[in-house]
């Protein structure tokens, strides 16, 4: 599985992202002129070569009117208030694919959605400061255009360092992280980290909420690329976001043995659980005669699930069991490829179900299809299936 991880040890920014990312790209000057040929009102965009601490990485140079980007952050050159609506207009111009646009979108819209919360008025309402300048626009549109190029199957992200202390922007002095970055952050593992500096932008907080699909370590993964995007501060430590592409382990390989030991439930009362437990997501459960503490016969519950459906399966345990404990186990699965179709036959239409890889291939006749002519002939189940046999071999000649 192709995926990508973001090192956010250095909190995130917009133009990091966005210069980290093109580190990945094949043709990073390439990507700059299609970026610089959208039309994005007076921006020019460019890069360069950036040592932070030994390292060496790239530093985009986004300019409006000629103006660097750290000028219009910081300095008192006109402060355009900009909409959501003339952010809408501005995009809807630009040739690029409808998903990106729609990524585009939905970025803002998380921000404009934390800065309405945060200042307490409509969406409608919300006038990007320092977000809604077309510097912003442009490090999300770079960074939208670049995920969709990469190709990724998956992005995981690590915990994100927020800062500490205090910042100015155009609403005054506010603490750090700012409002509007904690509530785009609510629900994703943050820390503020030694440095009392902003280390995390909302735009920074916006994108990694929009495209991680989860926040963690990295995972067991082979990289094949790095890139590291520098940014403009120099702390003691490098200030930079590092990615990497790479092959991680499909997810549909490993699956999770969930366990529990029962000796006060009644047959039926299992029976009931298992059925309960492959409805809320289990690929399969199964029990075991196990001999308890005080000589009691118990049941041992086994239950396999996908990572993913861990949270429900785990929750359906408990509901339906007596169980007060439940031990995991992760393991690796090993599978064949699976299709089915149908065949028609003189008695009725049969499933057949096809396994095949690993140099092997077998087919098998659903079970209760296979039952249903059994009773509607008066023969045996292996007899109905013989005479299936003999009838798809037939339609096959």
């Amino acid at each position: 599985m192709k995926t990508l991880y973001i090192d956010c040890n250095m909190g995130a920014a917009g133009d990091m992202l966005m210069s980290a990312l093109l580190e990945l790209h094949s043709d990073a000057e390439g990507f700059l002129s299609r970026l610089n040929a959208l039309g994005i009102p007076n921006v020019t965009v460019t890069k360069t070569q950036s040592v932070k601490c030994g390292i060496t990485g790239t530093h985009t140079d986004v300019s409006v009117d000629g103006l660097h980007e750290d000028v219009h952050m910081h300095g008192h050159h006109h402060h355009h208030h900009t909409g959501m609506h003339e952010i809408e207009h501005i995009i809807e111009h630009f040739d690029i694919p409808e998903k990106v646009r729609a990524d585009i979108k939905a970025v803002y819209h998380l921000i404009a959605e934390a800065e309405s919360r945060a200042h307490g008025c409509e969406i409608d309402q919300i006038h990007f400061h320092e977000v809604g300048q077309m510097d912003a626009v442009t490090d999300i549109t770079g960074v939208c255009m670049l995920i969709h190029e990469l190709g990724v199957d998956k992005i995981i992200a690590s915990p994100v360092r927020v800062g500490s202390g205090q910042v100015k922007c155009a609403h005054g002095i506010l603490p750090v992280p700012a409002p509007a970055t904690v509530y785009i952050l609510k629900d994703i593992p943050i820390y503020s980290g030694s440095i009392r500096d902003e280390m995390c932008t909302p735009t920074g907080a916006a994108l990694l909420a929009h495209f991680a699909d989860e926040f963690g370590d990295m995972p067991v993964m082979r990289v094949s690329k790095i890139g590291y995007g520098m940014g403009t501060k120099d702390f003691d430590t490098a200030n930079c976001i590092r990615v990497m592409i790479g092959e991680t382990e499909n997810e549909d390989n490993r699956v999770l043995e969930l366990k529990c030991n029962i000796d006060d439930m009644t047959a039926e009362e299992i029976g009931y659980a298992s059925e309960q437990l492959v409805k809320s997501g289990a690929i399969d459960v199964f029990t075991v005669p196990i001999g308890m503490k005080k000589n009691r016969p118990g049941t041992l519950l086994s239950c396999i699930c996908k990572i993913s459906d861990k949270d429900a399966v785990i929750s359906a345990v408990f509901r339906y069991t007596s169980t007060i404990g439940i031990r995991q186990n992760i393991c690796e699965r090993y599978v064949l490829d699976r299709t089915e179709s149908v065949v028609n036959t003189k008695y009725g239409d049969v499933r057949v179900k096809c396994s095949e890889g690993y140099g092997v291939k077998r087919t098998k006749t659903e079970y209760d299809d296979v039952a249903k002519i059994s009773e509607k002939l008066g023969v045996s189940v292996s007899e109905a299936r013989r005479l299936i046999g003999e009838e798809t071999k037939k339609n096959a000649q």
